[in-house]
């Protein structure tokens, strides 16, 4: 794939609805040029994450016409605008979902960047990794591991550092039963996680082949979304953006459990039975983004760990049938487009 001076292959949001209507269109669009604090940076592969299906969807709204989705971008600097240095031409950074902050609001100011007031979400704000070139402030970029090849570091910059939040928000005593509501991208990573702090991974998912995924990877056990596992669970993280399971996963948990909710998006939640789902101090919490110190607590335990990701890789010319097998549940694990050949 080739790009000219001032122009580049991409894809973007057209109009957004079912991946039956393909709402990803593909063309040409002008290479962009990095601002004050921003580095331009090559894309070599892009991780294809649940938040770019709510995109082309309609779930999130684009926030502007033609928006280039990808947040789990891995590539190499190739241009640095001023105000930069953090970052050398040809180094290999990942560029993640939070692509900026404030840094005034009291949020900001009390550390919970990732629940700032005017922030800036790659792929939905600024154009993301579904192009052949794409712009971040330098600041928040990431050094990816050595140890990970291009596609597997891909997933870790949204599915891994988000399911790592996510374990965090779900207050998992320490060799604790951890119950997980669907296993796609990020569920296969935060499993590996709390496996090897010692942590027993009890998993609830409808497809077949993400089970037996669960197993080789060392669950205690594997059973249908709606089923019940066969203990009381300590914590919970509902991955699936399925509000009716969250009944259900509350109703899984021991007395003073927490279920931790994923996702960017969920269907509606059903009414709770106070008595049988929320009593005994049972809590249910949300996941907002994530700080870029969970970015970089996730990349450095990522590399001391055995983390294994499971990718499936596509050229960039697919990025649609990407998407729609997402939606279709045909992936297992995590879906990455090839966004230039020979990449790692």
């Amino acid at each position: 794939m080739t790009n000219t001076a001032n122009t580049m292959q991409a894809w973007w949001v057209g109009k957004p609805g079912s991946t039956s209507t393909h709402p990803l269109e593909q063309g040409t669009k002008r290479v962009p040029k990095p601002g004050e604090g921003d580095i331009l940076v090559r894309v070599h592969v892009c991780g294809v994450c649940r938040t770019d299906l709510h995109l082309a969807e309609g779930d999130l709204p684009p926030h502007h016409p033609r928006v280039v989705p990808g947040h789990e971008a891995v590539g190499s600097v190739v241009e640095s605008g001023p105000g930069t240095g953090r970052f050398e031409t040809g180094d290999r950074v990942g560029v993640a979902w939070l692509g900026g902050t404030c840094g005034v609001c009291h949020y900001c100011r009390r550390g919970a960047e990732n629940l700032c007031s005017n922030p800036t979400f790659t792929g939905w704000d600024r154009d993301g990794g579904f192009a052949e070139l794409m712009t971040v402030r330098e600041e928040f970029a990431y050094g990816i591991p050595a140890r990970f090849s291009d596609e597997e570091a891909a997933p870790l910059l949204c599915s891994g550092i988000i399911g790592f939040r996510a374990l965090k928000r779900a207050s998992l005593p320490p060799g604790g039963r951890l119950g997980i509501y669907g296993f796609g991208g990020s569920a296969h990573l935060t499993a590996q996680i709390a496996i090897y702090s010692g942590a027993s991974v009890y998993v609830m998912t409808r497809s077949e082949e993400a089970q037996v995924l669960a197993l080789s990877l060392g669950a205690e056990y594997v059973g249908g979304a709606f089923d019940v596992p066969p203990v009381k669970l300590d914590s919970a993280i509902l991955f699936a953006p399925v509000g009716d399971l969250v009944p259900v996963a509350m109703r899984a948990l021991d007395r003073g459990g927490t279920l931790a909710v994923a996702g960017i998006h969920l269907s509606d939640i059903p009414p709770i039975n106070y008595a049988d789902e929320l009593f005994y101090e049972k809590q249910v919490r949300s996941v907002t983004a994530n700080t870029r110190a969970d970015g970089a607590e996730l990349l450095a335990l990522a590399a001391d760990m055995p983390l294994i990701p499971t990718t499936t890789s596509y050229p960039f010319t697919a990025a649609d049938q990407a998407l729609d097998d997402l939606a279709n549940d045909r992936i297992t694990g995590a879906a990455v487009l090839k966004v230039h050949e020979g990449a790692a």
